[in-house]
């Protein structure tokens, strides 16, 4: 399932999305930058509730499909910008990251 179609499908804001066709072939759901680093895989759905700068350049780093900030989290614009920048997509769900998950867990 590409990223444009799960975050249709489960009714979820985007804040970026410069790559709308990325295939998501699995999750990992994380809140410690150093351990979504080393244990994230390329074309994942990162979940997580973190909302600073760091998260933009973790995740061009793992080259995950996209983030998605569970608990209606928001990003600054200056965030939201760097991610439209950097080619990563974002998006926002007010869904706790259990339910996430759970929606996550059907489609790959």
């Amino acid at each position: 399932m590409t990223v444009a179609e799960f975050a249709e499908k489960y009714s979820m804001e985007v804040l970026s999305m410069p790559e709308p066709a990325r295939e998501i072939k699995g999750g990992y759901m994380g809140d410690l930058l150093s351990w979504v680093m080393g244990r994230a895989q390329a074309d994942q759905a990162w979940i997580t509730i973190m909302s600073n700068q760091n998260i933009i350049a973790v995740a061009s780093l793992v080259d995950v499909a996209c983030i998605i900030l569970a608990e209606d989290v928001r990003l600054d614009e200056s965030i939201t910008e760097n991610a439209k920048a950097k080619g990563v997509n974002v998006l926002t769900t007010k869904e706790p990251a259990f339910e996430v998950a759970c929606q996550l867990s059907k489609e790959i």
